[in-house]
């Protein structure tokens, strides 16, 4: 978990790096244009407050004379300024809606091709460095576009504002607009103080309630397992332990706004009256109007909250700090990951070959060796057994072989991803229907269910397809299918996609050899080289040569028949 302190100045950067960049992107002129019109609706509702403090004072004042026809006039004006001022807000906040939805998209969208790109997600969650990705990608990103976009606005606002009103205030008293500055500079400088802790127990706050759901989720995902094993009690703990961290440090978050509660309230409380003590001794001397202490108190009240952001907004402040701070934390961790995606062992793409150069695989963290200086290479046609009784170098082989982080060095050879597929122990079936599952996504059009129908009754699975409902019904298949079922399903996957290459996992385990079998005579059928890893068994003769690993990293590589000649054999 991502413990460190937040780094304030990459934070910045980051945060300045990911405006420009939205403002340069393809959407970046619908951007430009929205925030354009926000400004001059701001201008607009900023010159309508104004006009209003005037006709809010000339209607008070006609109060205060008893002036009738100037009391209805003054009337007439106030409901239309009010009729402006709701059109020009309501338009002012949909375009602000419109144009974070927008960003929050465009990031999104970046955030989850980065997150994807080169097994990024694999890697940053077998480092085990970063807390909760998903919850950063999703609900952070929707924070910080929404935030950022509201206190920008709200800054410009704020200067509109003080640049609207100074003017007024100044017109009645200069004391008072010098007053109004003085209040709400110590306001901020105090609220600061007293509220900076709550930047870091919000950023920790957000990684604690992601930790307690992803307990529960954790409960539900392994209901099955966890019911057979007994272990309720043990998942009770951990969810209680999960949940006490969770309230201990919201229980210091309520500290700190109490602290900061008392200051921002009797400071608010304090605006209410501070004109009327500076303006009402010249109302009762006879020199200004009533309308214009309920001018000044307006005036007062608005330049001082404009002044005032960090006060009234602190809390929003600082749980947006916290998010962005969190976001860069995801930037840096996803660079770290890619960096290093430069492992010791290089792969190398090369169409129709498979070959390792010199590899040797090592187990994390000791470092002992499973598969040392491996140099064979594997042409299109010849079908490879992987055995032998290390089955951790059979394990670490097929993971380097498939591009994921292996500690070791050497080189491996293989055609580009999508001309060699990888079948895993235990597959993995992507929710949706069983034709999104099964056909490569673009080739839907190549694929005739005739094709999806003819494999599936070779395999057995006619039965299957009558219970889904058809091709076209989605389901979640991780838990609606059994891991035979998948393991076909899989395997009907690769038949359909076609590779150069399949490199099969321990499906001996799950499978029976009459079924093994089969699907390695399809594979043969469709001219896809496969290695498998596992036991021969009675499919021995449905292979040409075999890789057998041995212990402390010796491994032998021969033909199994007398017409298979192999480019490179050795032992080592």
């Amino acid at each position: 978990m991502d413990t460190q302190a937040i780094p304030l100045r990459t934070t910045a950067s980051r945060f300045s790096q990911a405006i420009r960049v939205f403002a340069r992107s393809e959407v970046g002129w619908k951007a430009k244009l929205i925030f354009g019109g926000l400004v001059a609706l701001l201008c607009g509702v900023n010159g309508l407050n104004v006009v209003n403090s005037y006709v809010g004072r000339n209607f008070m004042t006609a109060i205060a004379d008893r002036d009738r026809a100037e009391f209805f006039r003054q009337a007439v004006f106030y409901i239309g300024v009010f009729a402006a001022s709701t059109a020009v807000a309501v338009i002012a906040r949909f375009a602000e809606e419109r144009l974070a939805l927008l960003w929050r998209a465009f990031v999104t969208r970046r955030a989850v091709k980065s997150y994807l790109t080169d097994a990024t997600y694999y890697r940053l969650d077998a480092a085990g460095q970063l807390a909760h990705p998903d919850q950063r990608i999703a609900e952070d990103v929707r924070a910080f576009t929404v935030t950022t976009l509201s206190f920008v606005l709200m800054g410009l606002n704020s200067c509109f504002t003080v640049i609207a009103f100074a003017g007024v205030l100044w017109s009645i008293s200069p004391l008072l607009l010098l007053v109004a500055v003085s209040y709400a500079a110590c306001g901020s400088y105090l609220t600061i103080l007293l509220g900076r802790p709550l930047v870091k127990l919000n950023y920790n706050q957000l990684d604690k309630e992601a930790a307690f759901r992803s307990g529960l989720i954790h409960v539900r995902e392994n209901a099955e397992a966890i019911v057979l094993a007994n272990r309720e009690e043990r998942q009770r703990l951990r969810l209680e332990r999960l949940l006490d961290e969770l309230i201990a440090n919201f229980r210091a978050i309520t500290l700190v706004n109490r602290n900061v509660g008392f200051f921002t309230t009797g400071y608010s409380w304090l605006i209410q009256i501070i004109p009327a003590l500076i303006i009402a001794p010249s109302f009762i001397s006879g020199d200004i109007a009533f309308g214009v202490i309920t001018q000044s108190a307006m005036a007062f009240s608005t330049l001082v909250a404009a002044f005032s952001l960090v006060v009234t907004q602190f809390q929003s402040l600082s749980n947006f700090a916290a998010v962005v701070a969190r976001l860069s934390s995801l930037l840096s961790a996803v660079e770290q990951a890619q960096a290093k995606a430069g492992l010791p062992i290089e792969t190398s793409e090369e169409d129709g070959r498979l070959a390792y150069q010199r590899l040797t695989l090592c187990s994390p963290p000791s470092g002992d060796i499973l598969l040392k200086e491996l140099s064979v290479s594997i042409p299109r046609g010849v079908h490879v057994l992987v055995t032998g009784p290390n089955e951790a170098a059979r394990t670490a082989l097929f993971k380097a072989t498939a591009g994921i982080a292996v500690l070791g060095s050497g080189n491996v050879v293989r055609p580009p991803p999508e001309k060699i597929l990888f079948l895993a122990q235990r597959p993995y079936l992507p929710s949706g229907t069983l034709r999104e599952v099964l056909v490569p996504p673009g080739r839907e059009s190549e694929v005739g269910d005739e094709r999806i129908l003819t494999l599936m009754h070779e395999l057995a699975l006619d039965s299957l397809l009558d219970h889904i409902g058809g091709l076209d019904t989605s389901h979640e298949w991780e838990a609606s299918l059994s891991l035979h079922e998948r393991h076909l399903l899989a395997f009907l996957h690769i038949l359909l996609t076609a590779p150069q290459f399949a490199f099969l996992d321990r499906v001996d385990e799950v499978l029976d050899a009459d079924q093994v079998r089969k699907i390695l005579s399809l594979l043969s059928e469709n001219s896809i080289t496969y290695l498998v890893s596992g036991r021969a068994g009675n499919t021995a003769d449905c292979y040409m040569a075999v890789l057998e690993c041995r212990e402390e990293g010796a491994w032998t590589w021969a033909a199994t028949r007398p017409d298979v000649q192999l480019t490179s054999q050795g032992s080592a």
